[in-house]
């Protein structure tokens, strides 16, 4: 993974700002891993993704993550902290290109869902046949009795016992943590999203960033690309001195 510069920052937000998290992630994957083809990044499945963003925030910004969701019971705005590793899972190692399975008497081939498959299902007018169509992409072959089937064959068991099946062969593509409401001890999962997630904080350390450009150039005459070459702290220091 290579050291991103802070014009790399604010390259890929600026470029990402009004693109879709699916690119967003991809421009990040891109920025942190020049040396790998933007089409071999594209074809991780999704978990083997976000483990890259989640290792990637964890060098960007530091370990500790602090996230603010609101109590869907009473309506209450909680803070919770948590770190890198506590939603952190899958292996390292390269991903298998394709599994198999049996369930109910069906043999199945299957590849997990990438960022390939998003893109191609971005334009979906119906969101409730997303899954459907992931499926389709994913589902390699069905078999059933030497026969080869279809995936609307498939009695609805084996199609949860496939879903469940791939969610075991990458666990970071759904990543879910336990809230505990203190106004009204309601507790409830949430999804944990690392693409935006990062994009938050990239997007809330751009805006401050720029503004420190704008008062750094306009007090002293640098420019964006002198202020930038600066240390965080030696930055700090001169808004300091004046007044900001």
């Amino acid at each position: 993974m290579s050291s991103l510069t802070p014009f790399d920052l604010l390259r890929v937000w600026e470029t990402g700002y009004a693109r879709p998290p699916r690119r967003r992630a991809l421009l990040l994957l891109e920025a942190a891993h020049p040396e790998e083809p933007p089409e071999e990044l594209a074809a991780l499945p999704i978990g083997r993704r976000d483990g890259r963003l989640l290792k990637l925030r964890e060098r960007l910004f530091g370990r500790e993550l602090v996230a603010l969701t609101d109590c869907p019971e009473c309506g209450q705005r909680l803070e919770s902290a948590f770190s890198v590793d506590s939603v952190r899972f899958g292996g390292q190692g390269p991903p298998e290109e394709e599994h198999a399975m049996k369930a109910g008497g069906y043999s199945l081939r299957f590849r997990l869902p990438n960022s390939l498959d998003l893109a191609a299902l971005e334009g979906e007018a119906e969101e409730a046949l997303l899954p459907k169509r992931l499926l389709e992409r994913c589902l390699l072959s069905v078999r059933r009795r030497g026969r080869e089937e279809k995936l609307e064959d498939l009695p609805s068991k084996v199609v949860e016992a496939l879903v469940r099946r791939m969610g075991e062969a990458d666990p970071q593509a759904d990543v879910r943590t336990r809230l505990d409401c203190p106004s009204c001890s309601h507790q409830w999962e949430a999804v944990f999203d690392i693409v935006s997630f990062i994009w938050k904080e990239l997007d809330a350390w751009a805006w401050r960033t720029l503004r420190e450009v704008h008062l750094l150039a306009s007090a002293y005459g640098w420019s964006e690309s002198q202020v930038l070459s600066l240390s965080p702290w030696r930055r700090q220091f001169y808004l300091k001195c004046i007044g900001a």
